[in-house]
C-alpha cells in the first residue's frame, strides 16, 4: 500500500455491494474473493455441524458461520468460514456483527484463497490474539490447528484423511476427519 492511500475501515466496508463476493478488509486494504465452491461449502457445513453439536451439548459458547462480519480492529474486518466464541466472551456478539476477537476461527481453503488464508490471515489472526486458528484443505484432505504461544502461532496438531484432531480451546473435542470430507 502506498503511504498516501487511506486505510479502509468498517464505514467503507458497509458501502460495498451485496453481489455474492466475499469482501474483507485486512490492515486497511480491501480483499475480494468469489463465492465458495460446493466442495468448500460441503466441508464447511460438515465441520460446522460437528462443532455446533459438541459446543451446544456442552454449553461451551456459540458457533457461527460465514457470512458474518468479525471486526477485529478499525482496519480489520473479516468473514471467517467458522467462528467459535466461548460462553465467557459472548459479550463480543453484537446485533450486526462480532465486535472483538473470537476464541477460534476456521478457514476452509479454496483455490482462490489459499495464499490469503495461509499467510495474510494467519498473521492477522495472530496479531489480534485469536487463540486458535484452523486451516482446512479439502483438496489435500488435511487440517492444521494453530494455537497462540507467547503471541505467536505454533502447530498444536494436524491430521489428514481419517486421522483425529483435537482442540486446545474447545476442551474434549475430538474430530475424526473422515466425517468432514464426506
Amino acid at each position: 500500500m502506498k503511504p498516501q492511500e487511506r486505510l479502509l475501515d468498517y464505514n467503507d466496508y458497509l458501502k460495498l455491494p451485496d453481489d455474492g463476493k466475499r469482501y474483507e478488509i485486512v490492515e486497511g486494504e480491501l480483499f475480494v474473493a468469489p463465492a465458495p465452491n460446493p466442495v468448500h461449502q460441503r466441508v464447511t457445513r460438515n465441520l460446522e455441524f460437528i462443532l455446533h453439536k459438541f459446543v451446544s451439548e456442552k454449553n461451551l459458547g456459540e458457533i457461527f458461520f460465514a457470512p458474518l462480519d468479525v471486526i477485529l480492529g478499525p482496519h480489520a474486518i473479516v468473514q471467517p468460514d467458522i467462528i467459535f466464541i466461548s460462553k465467557e466472551r459472548l459479550n463480543i456478539i453484537g446485533e450486526a456483527n462480532i465486535q472483538g476477537t473470537p476464541d477460534l476461527l476456521i478457514e476452509v481453503l479454496s483455490p482462490s484463497n489459499k495464499r490469503m488464508d495461509l499467510k495474510t490471515k494467519l498473521s492477522l489472526y495472530e496479531k489480534y490474539g485469536v487463540e486458535e486458528y484452523w486451516v482446512v484443505d479439502p483438496h489435500e484432505r488435511f487440517v492444521t490447528v494453530f494455537t497462540l504461544n507467547n503471541g505467536n502461532y505454533r502447530i498444536f496438531c494436524n491430521g489428514a484423511d481419517d486421522e483425529t484432531i483435537t482442540s486446545h480451546v474447545i476442551k474434549g473435542l475430538e474430530i475424526n476427519l473422515s466425517q468432514i470430507w464426506s
